[in-house]
């Protein structure tokens, strides 16, 4: 299948703090604390992008919560296609494996992509997805899920039954909110959401994750 053609246009995007004040950014691939153990190309800045349906909605969602006791933090939104090229690349490094202890002890990193914990035409690249957790505003700290972020497994799956009846409600509660106001979940990654009317449902961009892209 051909790769689509990605698009640097960013004009459909915005800023998702500016939407989602309430929220917390933890930008994961603008770090060296992922799967892969670097910063990832593309990510210029820790900031997150996603298209202005989609932070609408996030930002429905993110009141809900809110007045729940929770606010939402979010480890990923926009992602370039360079981003999605950067990993491929490293899944075909087979020696490059310095990640695994923490983040797929149990999977080999070629099944990362044929289990479909990473993609090669990302939906992150359309500018709807977005990957987040729960913080509990009474005490500061993520909600337990029963897995950490990316973390890549079985245990990871939503509707997991291996995990406390805590943590499997922490999950539903995240899933009920975000499912009202207009995302699907994926069936392998609790953190993992992207809006059912996206905007750009065929379109993949790659500007670059920056404040600078938005005022081009």
């Amino acid at each position: 299948m051909k790769r689509p053609e990605p698009i640097m246009d960013s004009s459909g995007f915005v800023m998702l703090a500016d939407y989602v004040p309430h929220s917390v950014q933890e930008i994961r691939y603008h770090s060296t604390y992922n799967f892969i153990g670097e910063r990832i190309d593309g990510y210029e800045e820790p900031c997150a992008f996603l298209t202005l349906d989609a932070a609408r909605a996030l930002k429905s969602a993110s009141n809900e919560l809110y007045v729940m006791g929770y606010v939402l933090k979010i480890f990923d939104a926009y992602r370039p296609a360079r981003a999605v090229r950067h990993f491929v690349f490293w899944g075909i490094e087979d020696q490059d494996i310095r990640m695994k202890p923490y983040f797929y002890p149990e999977l080999e990193k070629q099944e990362l992509f044929m289990r479909g914990y990473i993609a090669k035409n990302s939906t992150h690249s359309r500018g709807s997805t977005v990957d987040l957790t729960l913080l509990d505003m009474k005490t500061g700290k993520e909600v337990d899920m029963g897995s950490p972020f990316d973390f890549f497994g079985e245990i990871s799956h939503p509707g997991y039954q291996g995990v406390t009846e805590e943590q499997f409600e922490n999950r539903m509660t995240l899933q009920r909110v975000m499912k009202r106001n207009g995302f699907r979940s994926l069936d392998c990654e609790w953190w993992h959401f992207t809006l059912e009317e996206e905007p750009y449902p065929d379109t993949y961009f790659d500007f670059p994750v920056c404040a600078a892209s938005l005022r081009r």
